[in-house]
């Protein structure tokens, strides 16, 4: 490992920078050292190294689900959409941006 060091510049939400801060001191760790962690993963895995999902979706599989497990969660997802407890993939992506920018 090089002695030398690059310096980064970014700006980030306040209250999960302030979150983060306060659970890294707890585990005796630096911002700095976690960000050094987190380049370090995205070099060896060769992309984000955790999946990034929309919070509280659910995932199925259905491999080991039984007819009616499948149907009823078809029908789940049916009633959502029609009594509007959805978001369009556009509209979450643009807030993601806009929060992150």
């Amino acid at each position: 490992m090089s002695g030398k060091t690059a310096t980064l510049n970014c700006r980030v939400n306040p209250d999960a920078k302030q979150q983060a801060e306060k659970i890294l001191s707890e585990m005796g760790i630096s911002m700095s050292t976690a960000i050094d962690m987190y380049l370090k993963q995205i070099n060896l895995v060769g992309g984000i190294p955790f999946p990034i999902t929309i919070p509280n979706t659910r995932s199925y599989e259905a491999d080991s689900m039984s007819t009616s497990e499948i149907h009823a969660a078809i029908q789940e997802g049916i009633d959502d959409a029609e009594s509007g407890r959805v978001k369009d993939a556009a509209s979450v992506f643009a807030k993601f941006r806009e929060s992150h920018s």
